[in-house]
């Protein structure tokens, strides 16, 4: 994904949640600062079939799904879920709000965490990054790729899980524990869901795939930008 065609859409979400671009590149600089370079070499997807976990109630009844798959990315809490379940992760993406101790723990066993920094985040930034195994620190934003910090595209981190996939060259991917119309959620998770929805649809046509996740969606879906 270059940034160029990733930034229409990143400034229609800016636009839609009233984000401040200049607190997103802040965050990144910080990121740049505590995090060194990823050897992307070690997450090679490709002719791999990966799981994009997401972190919906219906993941706890998913995890053969996850299992069956050559490679598990797991979106934040989605981790705990299939840790505990037994279903190895290799690779997770997370903004630190919910569960950076697994984060971390994951990074000292030896596994990728692709960790975010947006304009809100940065005091965990600050706070949990040094404390992750280094080498393992894949540091990403949602704003223009500085040093070391990329961009792969996306907004949440289940999204942003899915593009990451796509990125390493994923031969398939396929959905596990994404609840779009969760009742549960808040309005504000609603609405990045709702993005998170029309981003996918995005990727699905850049792939030039259907996702199943999507299946009787589309036609409420647009991109607009």
């Amino acid at each position: 994904m270059e940034f160029s065609t990733w930034e229409p859409a990143y400034e229609a979400v800016l636009a839609d949640f009233g984000y401040d671009r200049r607190a997103d590149e802040r965050a990144r600089d910080v990121l740049a600062e505590l995090a060194g370079p990823f050897d992307s070499a070690r997450l090679d997807f490709s002719d791999r079939t990966v799981a994009v976990a997401g972190a919906g109630p219906s993941l706890a009844d998913e995890t053969r799904q996850a299992t069956a798959a050559d490679v598990v990315v797991a979106a934040s809490t989605a981790a705990d879920v299939l840790v505990d379940a037994g279903v190895g992760v290799d690779c997770m993406v997370t903004d630190l709000d919910k569960n950076p101790e697994t984060a971390r723990e994951l990074t000292h066993g030896g596994v990728p965490v692709a960790t975010h920094a947006h304009g809100d985040n940065v005091d965990a930034v600050r706070e949990w990054v040094p404390r992750f195994e280094g080498e393992q620190v894949l540091p990403t934003t949602q704003a223009e790729p500085v040093g070391p910090v990329a961009n792969f595209g996306g907004f949440t981190d289940g999204d942003r899980a899915a593009f990451l996939a796509d990125h390493f060259g994923a031969a398939d991917l396929v959905f596990v524990g994404w609840d779009f119309d969760d009742p549960t959620v808040s309005d504000a998770k609603r609405r990045k869901l709702a993005w998170a929805e029309r981003l996918l649809y995005w990727l699905e046509q850049r792939r030039d795939e259907r996702f199943a996740v999507l299946d009787g969606r589309r036609g409420d879906l647009s991109l607009s930008w």
